[in-house]
């Protein structure tokens, strides 16, 4: 786990001026998080940063992404709504109504995916339960049962549903974030995503311990046409190593991969810190300072717009 005090270099502070974190959870939000919302955008501020994309695991943060963008001048805060239980699932309606209110990235369901397990199973002794497994188990000892969000039917067929929720992202031009769908699952509504005319689609972590797509698949999806997001967090939490991330990156082609930091967790560091500390650790790793920026910097600012 990197330190909360890990610090970027000024050279990676510059080359990520300009960009968007895609990727943010911060507070207000049910888990307790490192950062507000308005603080991180004055933090943006001060760095030159363009904004960020604000994450819940629970609501639409659509009218709250504008409040924040007018306190703060010069920075944007992006909308997003996560399909998990607490909206309805595969809900179209739900995802209308954020559209209309402004949000730009609609992700697939995160913690009541079919394939996150931690919070539909009792932990075993001395297991380490994550803190929004915690929040599945207080759920249900309070009867509010949490089914998992399917995408699919039981033959493997996209439900009715999910392909509304892609007709509905491709209606209003949004962008399309599998989240933490397992394999199958995301092949299937990435096809389907596709078919409906939705223009951007980004595969969501894909080293990520629920997922852990190989090589052939993370090829097989940018080919595709996805964007393949590296989350700063899953290497740097120990889920995946720097070196496996690089692979990926080298394999599916620079220019098709999204870089965001995935921080807020109290023990990751500074959420503004994020992408100036992928910026170092993609220098590190060999690649080029001209190619870096302008994925960080170019690729999220496309994403965003």
């Amino acid at each position: 786990m990197g330190s909360p005090s890990t610090e970027p270099s000024e050279r990676a502070r510059s080359l990520v001026a300009g960009a968007f974190d895609l990727h943010v959870h911060v507070g207000p939000d049910v888990p307790a998080r490192r950062t507000d919302d308005v603080t991180l955008a004055r933090r943006c501020a001060e760095l030159g940063l363009a904004g960020f994309a604000l994450k819940s695991h629970y609501t639409s943060t659509a009218e709250r992404a504008q409040v924040v963008s007018r306190m703060v001048d010069g920075v944007r805060v992006v909308g997003t709504l996560t399909l998990n239980r607490a909206v309805g699932g595969m809900n179209a309606l739900a995802e209308e109504i954020a559209a209309r209110e402004g949000a730009r990235i609609i992700w697939m369901p995160t913690v009541d995916s079919p394939a996150e397990t931690a919070g539909r199973t009792e932990p075993r002794p001395g297991q380490k339960v994550p803190q929004w497994a915690k929040l599945q188990h207080e759920l249900r000892e309070l009867g509010l049962g949490i089914e998992p969000v399917e995408v699919r039917d039981g033959g493997g067929g996209l439900l009715a549903a999910t392909r509304d929720v892609l007709r509905a992202v491709a209606r209003h031009g949004l962008v399309l974030a599998t989240a933490h769908l397992a394999r199958d699952d995301t092949f299937a509504v990435v096809e389907a995503a596709f078919e409906e005319g939705v223009e951007h689609v980004v595969v969501t972590h894909p080293e990520f311990p629920c997922q852990s797509f190989s090589i052939e698949d993370q090829v097989a999806l940018a080919g595709r046409g996805c964007l393949i997001e590296r989350c700063l967090s899953t290497p740097l939490s120990g889920k995946t190593t720097f070196e496996h991330v690089f692979d990926g990156v080298r394999a599916v082609g620079l220019e098709r991969n999204l870089f965001s930091s995935d921080f807020g967790n109290p023990d990751y560091p500074a959420v503004e810190d994020g992408l100036a500390l992928w910026a170092d650790r993609l220098l590190g790793g060999g690649f080029d300072e001209d190619a870096v920026q302008e994925r960080i910097v170019a690729g999220s600012r496309r994403l965003a717009a």
